[in-house]
């Protein structure tokens, strides 16, 4: 399929990225070594790292991985989730929020590009909120899902159906990069064009008779 691009703005600058993970560590060793992986790599290559401000779990460890290299650690972090996720102490800048709402959306404007490393269900709200918002034209930020161990098989499984069941453009895959290299990953966030994405699939293209 050729897939309509946009060069215009390519290579972009990567000021930011915003890593979403979990703030458990996971099962499997390779989560952490992962998130020690990401955090070094941004920070060595003078890029910020935002994230959701906890300092327990892959959270932490991808904070103080890039704390440790020298980068730029931003968190943000509602009001009511600070003693649950253990709010970190040593960040460059904390934001204190009133709700999941507000850290989003602030996460998402202070960055400009997302990786999500494994996770649970906020790692999911976090990056399928972020794909949704830049298919429908909110922001134009490209999305990574780093595929740890296979985590994500299952996931990038469903998401090839659901293109294949008519329910997802195929064209909006092109807003997600997945795979399993930290560095080929920034470098599609920052080098891939953006796709000329359109959410809405016509009857046309179902070649269906309405």
């Amino acid at each position: 399929m050729n897939t309509p691009v946009d060069k215009t703005d390519t290579p972009r600058a990567l000021k930011r990225v915003l890593v979403y993970c979990g703030a458990n560590l996971g099962s499997d060793p390779a989560f952490k070594a992962a998130a020690i992986e990401v955090g070094s790599a941004l920070a060595k290559q003078g890029i910020g790292l935002v994230y959701g401000g906890g300092g327990v779990g892959l959270m932490g460890v991808v904070a103080n991985a890039a704390l440790d290299a020298g980068g730029e650690v931003i968190g943000v972090i509602p009001e009511a989730l600070k003693a649950l996720e253990v709010e970190h102490r040593s960040l460059t800048d904390m934001h204190i929020v009133p709700d999941m709402h507000s850290r989003k959306a602030m996460m998402l404007g202070l960055a400009d590009a997302v990786i999500a490393l494994p996770g649970g269900f906020g790692t999911m709200d976090e990056l399928f909120e972020a794909l949704t918002w830049s298919q429908i034209g909110y922001h134009r930020k490209l999305c990574g899902l780093l595929n740890v161990n296979g985590y994500y098989d299952h996931l990038i499984r469903w998401l090839e159906h659901s293109v294949a069941s008519g329910l997802v453009r195929d064209v909006n895959l092109e807003l997600l990069v997945h795979g399993t290299s930290v560095d080929l990953m920034i470098e599609d966030l920052r080098n891939k064009p953006f796709p000329f994405a359109r959410k809405w699939i016509s009857p046309t293209e179902l070649d269906l008779k309405v």
